[in-house]
Protein backbone atom coordinates (compact mmCIF):
# COMPACT_ATOMS: atom_id res chain seq x y z
CA UNK A 1 0.00 0.00 0.00
CA UNK A 2 3.27 2.25 0.94
CA UNK A 3 4.24 1.80 -2.58
CA UNK A 4 1.03 2.60 -4.32
CA UNK A 5 0.91 6.02 -2.08
CA UNK A 6 4.39 6.75 -3.07
CA UNK A 7 3.83 6.27 -6.70
CA UNK A 8 0.25 8.46 -6.89
CA UNK A 9 2.60 11.01 -4.95
CA UNK A 10 5.07 11.17 -8.05
CA UNK A 11 2.34 11.17 -10.71
CA UNK A 12 0.09 14.00 -8.54
CA UNK A 13 3.58 15.91 -8.25
CA UNK A 14 4.39 15.44 -11.88
CA UNK A 15 0.79 17.28 -12.84
CA UNK A 16 1.21 19.69 -10.80
CA UNK A 17 4.39 20.72 -12.81
CA UNK A 18 2.64 20.40 -15.69
CA UNK A 19 -0.41 22.41 -14.34
CA UNK A 20 2.22 25.41 -13.66
CA UNK A 21 4.13 25.08 -16.64
CA UNK A 22 0.73 25.35 -18.84
CA UNK A 23 -0.62 28.43 -16.86
CA UNK A 24 2.73 30.40 -16.72
CA UNK A 25 2.61 29.94 -20.53
CA UNK A 26 -0.68 31.31 -21.18
CA UNK A 27 0.03 34.26 -18.62
CA UNK A 28 3.51 34.73 -20.83
CA UNK A 29 1.21 34.30 -23.90
CA UNK A 30 -0.81 36.81 -22.57
CA UNK A 31 1.38 39.23 -21.16
CA UNK A 32 3.68 39.12 -24.59
CA UNK A 33 0.62 39.34 -26.77
CA UNK A 34 0.68 42.92 -26.06
CA UNK A 35 3.71 43.58 -27.36
CA UNK A 36 3.28 41.30 -30.41
CA UNK A 37 5.09 38.30 -29.42
CA UNK A 38 4.22 34.59 -27.87
CA UNK A 39 6.19 32.92 -25.23
CA UNK A 40 8.18 31.09 -28.02
CA UNK A 41 9.56 34.12 -29.66
CA UNK A 42 10.45 35.99 -26.36
CA UNK A 43 12.27 32.60 -25.70
CA UNK A 44 14.35 32.66 -28.74
CA UNK A 45 14.76 36.25 -28.51
CA UNK A 46 15.76 36.13 -24.94
CA UNK A 47 18.73 32.80 -25.76
CA UNK A 48 20.06 35.51 -29.14
CA UNK A 49 20.42 38.30 -26.55
CA UNK A 50 22.63 36.68 -24.40
CA UNK A 51 25.42 36.29 -27.33
CA UNK A 52 25.83 39.32 -29.31
CA UNK A 53 27.52 37.20 -32.06
CA UNK A 54 24.55 34.99 -32.44
CA UNK A 55 23.99 31.50 -32.18
CA UNK A 56 23.50 28.92 -34.78
CA UNK A 57 20.08 27.29 -35.24
CA UNK A 58 21.24 24.19 -34.02
CA UNK A 59 22.44 25.57 -30.57
CA UNK A 60 19.40 27.87 -30.25
CA UNK A 61 17.29 24.29 -30.48
CA UNK A 62 19.36 22.87 -27.67
CA UNK A 63 18.27 25.69 -25.47
CA UNK A 64 14.85 26.20 -26.13
CA UNK A 65 11.94 23.26 -26.34
CA UNK A 66 11.14 23.70 -30.12
CA UNK A 67 11.02 20.81 -32.85
CA UNK A 68 13.79 21.78 -35.27
CA UNK A 69 10.81 22.55 -37.82
CA UNK A 70 8.61 24.89 -35.42
CA UNK A 71 11.93 26.72 -34.65
CA UNK A 72 12.84 27.42 -38.19
CA UNK A 73 9.29 28.65 -38.85
CA UNK A 74 9.60 30.73 -35.71
CA UNK A 75 12.72 32.60 -36.91
CA UNK A 76 11.40 33.24 -40.68
CA UNK A 77 8.49 35.01 -38.66
CA UNK A 78 10.89 37.25 -36.49
CA UNK A 79 13.54 37.43 -39.76
CA UNK A 80 9.99 38.90 -41.43
CA UNK A 81 9.47 41.27 -38.65
CA UNK A 82 13.06 42.63 -38.52
CA UNK A 83 13.52 41.44 -35.16
CA UNK A 84 16.31 38.82 -36.13
CA UNK A 85 18.89 38.05 -39.06
CA UNK A 86 20.04 34.88 -40.59
CA UNK A 87 23.30 35.02 -42.05
CA UNK A 88 26.09 32.30 -43.62
CA UNK A 89 28.51 30.68 -40.51
CA UNK A 90 32.32 31.79 -41.15
CA UNK A 91 33.08 28.54 -39.22
CA UNK A 92 31.06 26.36 -41.28
CA UNK A 93 29.68 27.91 -44.75
CA UNK A 94 26.55 24.92 -43.79
CA UNK A 95 25.51 26.27 -41.19
CA UNK A 96 23.02 29.44 -40.80
CA UNK A 97 23.69 31.80 -38.14
CA UNK A 98 20.74 33.75 -35.95
CA UNK A 99 21.44 37.37 -34.68
CA UNK A 100 19.04 39.86 -32.84
CA UNK A 101 19.01 43.06 -35.00
CA UNK A 102 18.97 46.61 -33.87
CA UNK A 103 15.03 46.50 -33.67
CA UNK A 104 15.01 43.09 -31.88
CA UNK A 105 17.66 43.84 -29.30
CA UNK A 106 15.03 46.96 -28.11
CA UNK A 107 12.15 44.76 -28.70
CA UNK A 108 13.83 42.07 -26.33
CA UNK A 109 15.03 45.12 -23.65
CA UNK A 110 10.92 46.32 -23.23
CA UNK A 111 9.64 42.88 -22.88
CA UNK A 112 12.34 41.78 -20.89
CA UNK A 113 10.79 43.59 -17.39
CA UNK A 114 7.79 42.44 -18.51
CA UNK A 115 8.44 38.67 -18.86
CA UNK A 116 10.37 38.45 -15.59
CA UNK A 117 7.18 39.71 -13.68
CA UNK A 118 5.35 37.09 -14.88
CA UNK A 119 7.89 34.56 -13.53
CA UNK A 120 7.99 36.16 -10.84
CA UNK A 121 4.42 35.94 -10.00
CA UNK A 122 3.64 32.65 -10.87
CA UNK A 123 6.88 30.98 -9.81
CA UNK A 124 7.59 32.79 -6.22
CA UNK A 125 4.92 32.22 -3.38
Amino acid sequence: MAGKKAEQALVDQWRDILDLHARTQCELDRALHRHGLCASDFEVMDVLASHSCGFRVQEISERVHLSQSALSRLIARLEGDDLVARAMCQEDRRGVRVTLTGKGRALHGEVLPVQRAVLTRMLTG
